[in-house]
Parts: C-alpha cells; sequence; structure tokens
C-alpha cells in the first residue's frame, strides 16, 4: 500500500456520512476505474475532503493522481478492507462482477458497491443478489455527462437500489454531480441510463436527417446548426457536436453508442418489450454520427 501525498487522517470532508459500522464519520471511499471520465470523478471526491483509496490493473493509471491525496492499494482484497464505499468506473458487467468476486473477500457487512459504469439492468440485480449474502450493499449509479461533466462537477447520477444506502451516498455523488436522481429498486438507475443514451442516439439520427435535407438545398450546415442550437429545436445531441464530439474521437464514439445500443435491445429483450423501431433509429443515429461530423468540418 502506497500514499499520496497526505495521510488519510489530514482529510476534513465537507460532510459526514454512515460508515459500514454506523459511526459517524467521512466514509472512506475506494474507486476503481481512472479512466476518461473515472479520474476526474476520483479527483472531485479528494476536492470535496473524502478520504480516496485506488487500485488499478495499470500502474501508469495511477499518474493521473500524482498530485492528488490518495492511498493506493497492490491488491483488491486489500483496498476493499480500508473502505466504506467502493465505486466502480469500468467497461463491461463482466468487469465488475469478477471485481465483486475480489471486493467480497474484503469488504465488511454494511459496506456498499457502486457501479458507475452502464450495463443490463439485469447485471445489476445480479451483482445487488451477489452482494447481500454477505451483507454488502450495492448501487447501481451511472452518470451521464462525460469527461467535461466530470471536470465539471455536473454530472448526472442516475441510481437504483435501497433509497436508505442511496441516501448514504449522496454526498460522495454530490461531490462531481450536479443532480442526483434515485430512481427506484436494483437496475432502475441502468435502465434510465439506456433510455438517456437511446434517446440522444434518436435525436442523432433526427439531425442527421435535417443534415440530408439541408445539404439539398446548399446550405451551410455549420451556419444552420448554429441558430439551431439558440431555438427551441436545440438538444444535448446537437451541441455535443463538435464540442465534446469531435473528428479526432468521433469513430471511437460511435463504436461506444453502438455497444450501448446492443444493451438497450438486450434489456428490453429481457424484460420482453418490444422496442425494434427505437432501436434501429438510435443505432441509425450512432452509426451516421462520424458523418455528420466529417460534414460540419469540410
Amino acid at each position: 500500500m502506497t500514499a499520496g501525498l497526505l495521510p488519510v487522517s489530514m482529510f476534513c470532508p465537507q460532510g459526514e456520512g454512515m460508515t459500514a459500522t454506523g459511526t459517524s464519520r467521512a466514509p472512506v471511499v475506494g474507486w476503481i476505474g481512472l479512466g476518461d471520465q473515472g479520474l476526474p470523478m476520483a479527483v472531485a471526491l479528494v476536492d470535496a475532503g473524502f478520504p480516496l483509496h485506488v487500485w488499478a490493473r495499470r500502474p501508469a493509471s495511477l499518474d493521473g493522481l500524482s498530485n492528488v491525496p490518495h492511498v493506493s492499494h497492490d491488491n483488491v482484497e486489500d483496498l476493499a478492507a480500508a473502505c466504506d464505499i467502493v465505486a466502480l468506473c469500468v467497461g463491461t458487467d463482466d468487469d465488475v462482477l469478477q471485481l465483486a468476486g475480489q471486493l467480497l473477500k474484503g469488504l465488511r457487512p454494511g459496506s456498499v458497491v457502486v457501479n458507475h459504469g452502464t450495463g443490463l439492468p439485469s447485471a445489476a440485480v445480479r451483482l445487488t443478489e451477489l452482494c447481500a449474502v454477505s451483507g454488502v450493499e450495492v448501487l447501481d449509479a451511472p452518470v451521464s455527462g462525460g469527461r467535461p461533466g466530470a471536470e465539471e462537477r455536473r454530472l448526472t447520477t442516475m441510481v437504483g437500489g435501497s433509497p436508505e444506502v442511496a441516501e448514504r451516498c449522496e454526498k460522495v455523488f454530490a461531490a462531481y454531480s450536479r443532480h442526483v436522481v434515485h430512481l427506484g429498486a436494483a437496475g432502475s438507475g441502468q435502465t434510465a441510463k439506456l433510455f438517456n443514451n437511446t434517446l440522444m442516439m434518436m435525436n442523432q439520427a433526427a439531425i442527421a436527417d435535417i443534415a440530408d435535407l439541408a445539404n439539398r438545398l446548399g446550405l451551410d450546415l455549420t451556419q444552420l446548426f448554429g441558430v439551431l442550437k439558440l431555438g427551441s429545436a436545440s438538444s444535448a445531441a446537437l451541441t455535443l457536436l463538435n464540442t465534446m464530439v469531435r473528428p479526432d474521437n468521433v469513430e471511437h464514439l460511435s463504436g461506444v453508442e453502438a455497444l450501448d445500443m446492443e444493451l438497450f435491445e438486450q434489456a428490453m429483450r429481457e424484460a420482453d418489450v418490444d422496442a425494434a423501431e427505437a432501436t434501429a433509429r438510435g443505432l441509425s443515429g450512432a452509426e451516421r454520427l462520424p458523418d455528420l461530423i466529417r460534414r460540419l468540418n469540410v
């Protein structure tokens, strides 16, 4: 175990929370997943005064915390034993479930596992059931806002799970969120996130439709979209074009969106809901995004 610039005892949190043992002190927060969005979220926790413990599969991932007070651990079990809340910001449900198996070797009863990644509602239920055997609580709490939202502490966090546990973690979420919304039982946070992503991609498809029509009329897309952003046609999907969605990252983001649509399709199928039309429209928006960005940068 290695420490950052300050020992944990020197932290002075803005707000206190109930720990796994029921004492009233700042919860010690563990963090796994220091990627594009996870890193600024972890930094925001420290800025809010929470003790931060981290583990990373690749040591280089810790470089972003070089000037941030933290304690790093050599393995997941040691991290779990030191923390009241462990937040995961990793890629897939398989990653989450694999890490949970290791975390449960060290977590105390009453501790909380938070999944900030995007996944299936059914996987959130499965994780909750797995952890309940050890007396460990779970929240599915995917976020919306990307890296800029994390850096500016204005994410929207969509929470599923026990309302009492959600309340216990609210000040932690508030460190990097402008909005924290509890939506219901396990899986409801993931359901909301999948609808959020699907609607954004459907909006992208609508924007691509408008771009096609404007092209036939010979209109300047940059000028047209500039004025549309000022009117009632504005949307997050529109304002993200050439800001967060750029020529240098659009191919990657298009691929991520297509994966999100696969999750949405599977979630709807598992719920026995026919969402074929929404799935096709959302996938269209994901696939047409690179061409849309290309047109705006001709």
